[in-house]
């Protein structure tokens, strides 16, 4: 069985267990008392509020950390390696909770401060995953490049980023999945995402809604990471 596909039955079978009937099989086996639970109209409505935000904020980490992911690879910008890694490296060691919580009395309620969580707790592995990867290309290949009269940009264009293409994919299916689990915590400043029924499972102590927000968030995880895996798989195919 293909990863992708593996991926995605995973991610169905998550799905399955988020729908309000099953959640409350679940939940009444377990010995929970099964109360109300979310309808699948109000999950879909989350879940593509959900995809929404956490897709803005793969896109923010993606720009982001592959671009000081290149930067930090460039002979000029060497001095500054050490502190760009050690922002990142900080920015992540704050929870998301954290992050969101302190963003509140600036940035409000709702998605802002969930994006800066999602960026925070995501650019890192991106930044370095890119630094790695262009790194690892072999210096032979590059004065390959320069013997043939390519430049500097142009060595990174058609040299670099296409061989270091398969790292830099990896690190955004981390990143993804990242952004799909923070995404989450919005909940806590407001925001709609499938973190609501946690949150509000929590505060009413209601098992089953709980359950289908995790279920709901875990699938989600699962499908993008397929869909991600598919489509990188078909460009492979179908590229010249």
């Amino acid at each position: 069985m293909s990863a992708p596909l593996g991926f995605a039955l995973t991610g169905l079978a998550l799905a399955g267990a988020s729908h309000p009937t099953v959640a409350r099989w679940i939940t009444e086996a377990l010995g929970e008392p099964a109360r109300r639970p979310v309808s699948v109209e109000r999950l879909l409505d989350l879940t593509r509020a959900h995809l929404a935000l956490a897709g803005i904020g793969l896109a923010l980490v993606a720009v982001l950390g592959i671009g000081l992911g290149i930067l930090v690879t460039r002979r000029f910008a060497e001095p500054w390696r050490p502190a760009i890694d050690g922002l990142a490296a900080a920015a992540q060691a704050v929870p998301p909770v954290v992050v969101v919580a302190l963003a509140l009395p600036v940035l409000g309620f709702g998605g802002p401060p969930t994006l800066l969580a999602l960026v925070a707790y995501g650019i890192m592995p991106v930044l370095r995953g890119t630094a790695g990867a262009i790194t690892g290309v072999p210096p032979e290949v590059r004065e390959a490049g320069r013997a043939i009269g390519l430049t500097r940009l142009q060595i990174l264009a058609r040299i670099e980023l296409p061989l270091a293409a398969p790292a830099i994919v990896e690190t955004l299916r981390t990143a993804l999945v990242l952004a799909i689990a923070t995404a989450a915590v919005g909940a806590l400043a407001g925001a709609s995402t499938l973190g609501t029924p946690i949150v509000a499972g929590l505060q009413n102590q209601n098992t089953v809604a709980m359950l289908q927000g995790t279920a709901a968030t875990a699938a989600l995880a699962f499908l993008a990471d397929a869909a991600l895996l598919a489509a990188v798989a078909g460009w492979r195919v179908i590229r010249p």
